[in-house]
């Protein structure tokens, strides 16, 4: 069970520490730090790399699901690595695979050299063996190879979102009846909405069965499209994220690469600061936190 509190479904890192390691003690600082925050539980979410470097970071959360449940076990608190003795932090619940199988033309701040064309042979390199902890597995649609990739990993029982995506409408629709659930940090890295061709932004916020992250900081979508998103979209299927990232700023200012937005500086604490200022019920943003990542994950 999750302790009552937000469920954050994709962070990179947060202060000084990133997802893209090889020491679990790194993801018990994220979930420490998140935990601070007030966040309950985590999802921490690997950025593409060489396959080699991506499970390595898999195997890093793994191990710091084993030392937060062993801890739990003793009582709450054990020494962590390197007896430091780390609180128990925000509960690790798997990972979110942001990637490889990504359209370069929508790569945001992502390393597009490392994305790979969708295939059945490097899903089982990439899967195999962790398949118990991955949760959610990001993939772009429109790519060939991706329909087979995404049916593949929902008989794993793995979620696949829709995301870092070139889709038209019509490619979204033909990934969610492959068998897509979710959308990753919608109207970011994905072709933009027109009044002509709604792409995968228009199908995230009127389906009523696709669930979409939504990254509530007012850089990554203005406060007009926060509320669009809340007055159109079902409520059941919102999700937060903090999307947050290594070096984030302590005052919750986003982070760059290169000129290109990279992540948030904010925990979903963050989140329901800039969704209270714009009116958005105390009711509905605790929902779209805690309870529907909760029964997407269910």
């Amino acid at each position: 069970m999750i302790r009552q509190g937000p469920v954050d479904l994709h962070t990179h890192g947060i202060g000084r520490y990133d997802t893209r390691t090889g020491d679990p003690g790194d993801i018990l600082r994220i979930a420490e730090i998140h935990a601070v925050a007030g966040t309950a539980a985590i999802l921490p979410a690997i950025y593409p790399g060489p396959v080699a470097q991506m499970r390595t970071s898999m195997e890093a959360v793994r191990r710091a699901m084993q030392i937060q449940a062993a801890r739990k076990r003793a009582g709450g608190e054990a020494a962590g690595p390197g007896g430091d003795g780390l609180r128990l932090g925000a509960r690790i619940l798997g990972l979110h695979l942001e990637g490889p199988f990504l359209n370069p033309a929508r790569c945001g701040a992502l390393a597009k050299e490392f994305f790979l064309r969708p295939g059945l042979s490097s899903l089982k390199e990439l899967v195999s063996g962790y398949e118990d902890i991955i949760k959610i597995i990001t993939i772009a649609p429109e790519l060939p190879g991706g329909l087979k990739v995404i049916e593949r990993c929902r008989t794993l029982g793995i979620r696949v979102n829709m995301g870092h995506s070139d889709a038209t409408y019509r490619e979204a629709l033909d990934g969610k009846r492959a068998g897509a659930t979710g959308i990753t940090h919608l109207f970011n890295a994905m072709r933009p909405f027109h009044h002509r061709e709604p792409g995968l932004a228009g199908l995230g916020l009127v389906d009523e069965e696709l669930y979409i992250e939504v990254i509530a900081d007012r850089v990554h979508l203005h406060p007009l499209t926060l509320e669009l998103i809340f007055n159109r979209k079902r409520l059941d299927r919102i999700i937060l994220v903090s999307d947050s990232v290594k070096n984030a700023g302590r005052k919750g200012s986003p982070v760059y690469k290169e000129g290109v937005l990279a992540g948030s500086g904010i925990s979903l604490s963050g989140a329901f600061e800039v969704l209270g200022g714009i009116g958005v019920p105390e009711a509905e943003i605790s929902e779209a936190a805690a309870d529907n990542p909760v029964r997407y994950l269910s």
